[in-house]
C-alpha cells in the first residue's frame, strides 16, 4: 500500500512504485563459521581459503565450502533447479552464465533452471582469491570448474540415491534432461530424488565432462533475468521495501572531507513525513546530516531545507585546472622506474614523437545510484545491498553497529550497475547505511532504513577514476622499428591505503596504473610514475588503468605507423611477431569479418584499429567513422575478441556491446568530472555526458573458437573503442588526438 509520502509524488512515480510489497522470502542458508579477523580493517586478501569450516558429517574434511554442492544447488520436488550465484549480478551475465556452467555437468532440464543471489555466507566467496568478489572480470574464470564441479557432485549424489533405491550399481546409470535413467528403461525425476541425494555423502573428486559432450556451455541462451529486465519487473536493491521501512538520505560536505559548522534545521524538522534529523560522521572524516521520513520525496524535501554552513578550512580544495599544471611539473621530475630501458638511442633516432595525454577523472554513474537497506534485531543486523564485496561489506557493518561477523547477513541484491563502484574497500556507502541505522535506532526509531543516494549524490560522491597525465618520447627509424620510448605517467594510486597496497603497489607504483603498457609490443621502453596525493577520493572503474593505457599505447603506435607510411594492422603484426596469438587472432578476425582492406568506404570515412588485453581477454576493434560539423561520428565497429571457450555467446556479445558504448562515452564532450574550488561541477547528466542509445554505432562481435578454460569479459570490451576511434579520426583529420573527451580544435 503506498503511505502518505508516496502520495505526494507525481502520479507517473506513484504507479511505478506500485510494487511496494514485502519481498518473496529469501531461503536460509545453512550458516558456517565467519573468519574473525585480527587486523583493524577487518579484511584479510587470501585468508578465507586457509579456514576450517564446519561442513557436516556428509561432506569430506578436504572439501571447502564453496565446493559443496548444498549452498548452490536447490532441487524442488516438481524438479525445479535453483542455483545460487556467489557474484553479484550487476549486468554482466553471470546469472545465467554461472547457472549454464553448474546445469551441463548436472545434465539438468534448463527449462527448469532458475538462479538467485548469494549471501556473505563463505560458501559464495571467489574460490580462488578466498574472498567475496565480483570485480576484475573474474566471475566466470574463477568459478568455470568450481560451478562445473558443483554439478557433477550434485549428479553424483542423484546417480547414488537412485541406485541405492533400484539396488543396483551408480555405474550402471546414466542421467538426461533432469532425470536418471537406468538400463530397463527406469527413469527417475531429479525431483524425486534430491531429498534423499543431499544426505548421501558429498564425493571428494568427480569426472567432469569432455566438452565434446557440452549441450549448454557454447550456446546461445537467452537470460534467466531478460523477461523480468526489458519488462520492468526486475526488483533491485532500490525496490527493497520492508515491514515499516523508513528512507534516510544525506546531506553532504562540498568540498571531500569537510565538517559542519553550524546546522539549521527548523525548516526540515517541519516537512511532512520527516521523522529524524541527526549529524552523522561520513566516509574520509567528513560530516553530514541524515534526514530521515517515511518515503523518499519528504526526505529530500527536508534535505533541501537546511540551513548549514561548512568548515572547509582543514581539508584541500582541489582546481582541475591547478592540478594539471602540477601533473606536468611532476612530469618533469624523476619518478619511480617501472621499466628502465637505455633512453640513449633516443637522443639520435631519424624520426620522434613527443606527445603529452590527459584523462580526467569519471564517475562511475550507475543507472541504479548507491542504495543500503539495514534492518536491526536482537538477533542482529539484515542488509539488503547490491554488494560486488559481501563479506568485506558485511565485516564493515558488524564493526559499525558493534556486532559480530557472524551477526551480519548481507543479502545480496541485483544492481542496475555499478563498474566498480559497489566494490569499494572503504565499504563507504554501507557503513554510512549502517550508521544511520544505529543513529536511528537511537533516536527512537526501531525501523529498517533504506539510505539512497539522489543521482545528484552519485555524481558529486568522489570514488573516481583518476585523472591522469602522460608524457612520451618516442624515437624510431624510417621502418618504424622503436629505438627507445621514455614515458611518464602521473596519478593518484587507487590502492594506496587499501588493503591491497600491500600486494599491489611495488616500488612506489600502483600496479593497476601501468597495465596494458607496452604489451603485446616489445618496446625499449622507460617507464616512471608518479602518485600524488590529492583530496578527491578514488577507484576503479570498469577496465581499470587499462581506460588510459590503452589510449596512449594504441595511438601512439597507430601514429607510427602512419609517419612511417605503413598499414595500422601489418604495423601491429609485425611488432608483436609470432609472440602474441591470441592479440594476432583476435586482430586477424576483427579485420577479415569488418572488410578492412577489401571494401571501399564512402567518402568523408577512415579506418580506425585498436587491439587490447585487459584481465587475460584480448579485444581488437576496426570502426568506421567520419568528422561532420566539426564533431567525430562512430559508424560501424567489428569486434574480434578471443576470450578462450565462450559459455554464453550472448552474454559476450552484450558485454562487448555495452563496454564499447561505454568506451564511446570516454570520447564525448562533457564526459569529464572537473573541479574548482574543490567543489565538483558536474551533478547530473545534464551537464556529464554518458553514451546513449542514439550514440550507438552499428557493432558487430566476433568470437576466436578455442578450448581453452574462459578469461574475463566485463571489461575487455571497453579499453580499445576510444583508441580505435580515435585512429580513424586523426586519418581524416591528419592530426593526432591525445586528449579524452575529444577535443579536435
Amino acid at each position: 500500500m503506498f503511505n502518505d509520502s508516496t502520495q505526494e509524488l507525481p502520479r507517473a512515480l506513484q504507479l511505478m512504485l506500485a510494487r511496494d510489497q514485502d519481498p518473496a522470502p529469501v531461503a536460509e542458508l545453512p550458516r558456517r563459521a565467519f573468519l574473525k579477523l585480527g587486523a583493524a580493517s577487518g579484511f584479510a586478501l587470501g585468508v578465507f581459503p586457509l579456514l576450517s569450516q564446519a561442513q557436516g558429517s556428509a561432506a569430506p574434511a578436504a572439501l571447502k565450502p564453496t565446493q559443496l554442492p548444498g549452498a548452490f544447488v536447490a532441487i524442488a520436488a516438481d524438479g525445479t533447479v535453483t542455483v545460487t550465484v556467489n557474484r553479484l549480478e550487476f549486468g554482466q551475465g553471470v546469472q545465467t552464465a554461472l547457472p549454464m556452467i553448474l546445469a551441463e555437468e548436472l545434465d539438468a532440464d534448463w527449462s527448469k533452471v532458475r538462479s538467485q543471489l548469494g549471501t556473505n555466507d563463505m560458501a559464495y566467496a571467489d574460490p580462488m582469491f578466498g574472498m567475496h568478489l565480483t570485480g576484475g572480470s573474474n566471475s566466470i574464470k574463477h568459478s568455470f570448474t568450481q560451478y562445473r564441479e558443483l554439478g557433477a557432485r550434485a549428479r553424483a549424489m542423484l546417480v547414488q540415491a537412485a541406485a541405492t533405491r533400484w539396488g543396483v550399481d551408480a555405474a550402471s546409470l546414466r542421467t538426461e534432461n533432469g532425470a536418471v535413467v537406468g538400463a530397463g528403461g527406469w527413469r527417475l525425476g531429479y525431483g524425486e530424488l534430491a531429498q534423499a541425494a543431499m544426505a548421501l555423502p558429498v564425493p571428494a573428486s568427480v569426472t567432469l565432462k569432455d566438452p565434446k559432450q557440452f549441450r549448454l556451455i557454447g550456446q546461445p541462451t537467452t537470460r534467466l533475468d531478460a523477461a523480468a529486465k526489458s519488462s520492468g519487473r526486475q526488483d533491485f536493491g532500490i525496490d527493497v521495501r520492508r515491514p515499516g521501512q523508513l528512507t534516510a538520505v544525506v546531506a553532504r560536505p562540498p568540498v571531500f572531507g569537510a565538517k559542519l559548522k553550524s546546522v539549521d534545521d527548523t525548516a526540515a524538522r517541519a516537512v511532512k513525513g520527516v521523522k529524524a534529523v541527526l549529524r552523522v560522521p561520513l566516509d574520509r572524516g567528513a560530516e553530514g546530516v541524515a534526514i530521515i521520513a517515511d518515503g523518499y520525496w519528504p526526505a529530500k524535501t527536508a534535505r533541501d531545507a537546511l540551513k548549514l554552513e561548512w568548515d572547509t578550512s582543514a581539508v584541500e580544495k582541489v582546481d582541475s585546472a591547478h592540478q594539471l599544471v602540477q601533473y606536468r611539473e611532476l612530469a618533469g621530475q624523476p619518478g619511480s622506474k617501472h621499466f628502465d630501458a637505455d633512453m640513449a638511442p633516443l637522443a639520435n633516432a631519424p624520426k620522434k614523437i613527443e606527445a603529452e595525454f590527459v584523462f580526467p577523472y569519471l564517475a562511475h554513474a550507475p543507472m541504479e545510484p548507491l542504495n543500503c537497506t539495514v534492518e536491526l534485531s536482537e538477533q542482529g543486523a539484515t542488509l539488503w545491498v547490491g554488494s560486488q564485496m559481501a563479506g568485506l561489506d558485511g565485516m564493515a557493518a558488524a564493526r559499525t553497529l558493534g556486532l559480530k561477523p557472524e551477526q551480519v547477513k548481507v543479502l545480496v541484491q541485483s544492481a542496475g550497475g555499478g563498474f566498480g563502484r559497489r566494490a569499494i574497500p572503504t565499504s563507504d556507502y554501507v557503513v554510512e547505511a549502517c550508521t544511520i541505522a544505529k543513529a536511528a535506532q537511537a533516536a527512537g526509531l526501531r525501523a529498517p532504513v533504506r539510505t539512497l543516494w539522489s543521482r545528484e549524490d552519485d555524481i558529486k560522491g568522489g570514488y573516481y577514476r583518476p585523472m591522469h597525465l602522460h608524457r612520451a618520447q618516442v624515437g624510431f627509424d624510417a621502418e618504424g622499428k622503436v629505438l627507445a620510448w621514455d614515458h611518464v605517467i602521473v596519478g593518484q594510486s587507487i590502492l594506496a591505503g587499501s588493503p591491497f597496497e600491500a600486494m599491489m603497489v611495488k616500488n612506489g607504483i600502483d600496479a593497476t596504473a601501468v597495465e596494458g603498457m607496452r604489451t603485446p609490443y616489445p618496446l625499449p621502453m622507460r617507464l616512471t610514475v608518479h602518485h600524488p596525493k590529492v583530496n578527491v577520493p578514488v577507484l576503479w572503474w570498469r577496465s581499470v588503468g587499462s581506460t588510459h593505457t590503452a589510449f596512449v599505447m594504441e595511438t601512439l603506435i597507430d601514429q607510427i605507423a602512419r609517419e612511417t607510411g605503413q598499414d595500422p594492422v601489418a604495423y601491429r603484426m609485425k611488432l608483436m611477431g609470432a609472440e602474441h596469438p591470441r592479440h594476432r587472432a583476435a586482430l586477424q578476425l576483427a579485420v577479415d569479418k569488418s572488410g578492412y582492406g577489401k571494401k571501399q568506404l564512402p567518402a568523408g570515412r577512415a579506418w580506425g584499429v585498436a587491439v587490447h588485453e585487459s584481465f587475460e581477454s584480448v579485444v581488437a576493434y576496426v570502426v568506421e567513422a567520419s568528422v561532420k560539423d566539426g564533431q567525430p561520428v562512430l559508424h560501424t565497429v567489428t569486434a574480434g575478441v578471443h576470450c578462450n571457450l565462450v559459455v554464453n555467446p550472448r552474454t559476450v556479445e552484450a558485454q562487448v556491446q555495452g563496454a564499447a558504448l561505454m568506451g564511446l562515452g570516454m570520447c564525448l564532450p562533457g564526459a569529464a568530472i572537473t573541479l574548482k574550488d574543490g567543489v565538483v561541477e558536474q551533478q547530473n547528466f545534464g551537464d556529464y555526458t554518458v553514451a546513449r542509445l542514439t550514440d550507438m554505432p552499428a557493432i558487430s562481435v566476433h568470437t576466436v573458437p578455442s578450448a581453452e578454460p574462459p578469461t574475463g569479459m566485463g571489461e575487455p570490451g571497453l579499453p580499445p573503442l576510444a583508441p580505435a576511434f580515435a585512429n580513424a579520426v586523426s586519418r581524416l583529420t591528419g592530426k593526432p588526438l591525445r586528449e579524452l573527451p575529444f577535443k579536435l580544435a
